[in-house]
């Protein structure tokens, strides 16, 4: 991890950036400004996304269902914390998110749509993208979802990858 003292001037202004976007600089943000880009390529996309049709508590579920899947503590870890804290997800929720469930057709039906796009790497069925649009959701909501996939999975990599020293109340995948 980089730590403001031994940051290059690219990599203090992406870890200002960092700070900005999410009020304090996780690990995760001092593993990326290895290269900057990569940090302001993360914050961007992450940035966009939040400004989306997706509810906060979709979006942290979201997380959630992609770090169990691919296994990552950091991102369960980080994302089950800001689930409860920030978007009033329940325990109940936060778990249930774990098994792609949720308690709305709906949102279950993005959570199961996410899972089969992370572990299928995209080449899901029509017949999971129709149960989707068939629970409701719209297609700026599917183009939202494979949005997050990719956010965090590149998340997951990069945690798993190198091994992201978590900062979070730990959760186990």
């Amino acid at each position: 991890m980089i730590t403001d003292a031994e940051a290059t001037e690219a990599q203090a202004e992406a870890l200002k950036l960092a700070e900005k976007t999410f009020g304090a600089i996780p690990n995760l943000a001092r593993v990326m400004v290895h290269s900057p880009a990569l940090l302001k390529g993360y914050v961007g996309l992450a940035s966009a996304l939040d400004t989306g049709v997706l509810p906060r508590a979709t979006r942290e579920r979201l997380a959630i269902t992609i770090a169990q899947s691919n296994g990552c503590g950091y991102c369960l870890s980080a994302h089950t914390y800001l689930g409860e804290k920030g978007a009033g997800l329940s325990a109940d929720q936060l778990a249930a998110a774990r098994k792609a469930e949720a308690d709305d057709p709906r949102t279950a039906a993005l959570l199961v749509l996410a899972r089969a796009a992370n572990e299928k790497r995209g080449m899901v069925d029509a017949e999971e993208i129709a149960a989707a649009r068939a629970a409701g959701a719209s297609d700026a909501e599917l183009a939202e979802v494979l949005g997050h996939v990719g956010l965090n999975l590149l998340t997951n990599i990069v945690n798993n990858t190198l091994g992201t020293e978590i900062d979070f109340p730990v959760v186990e995948p």
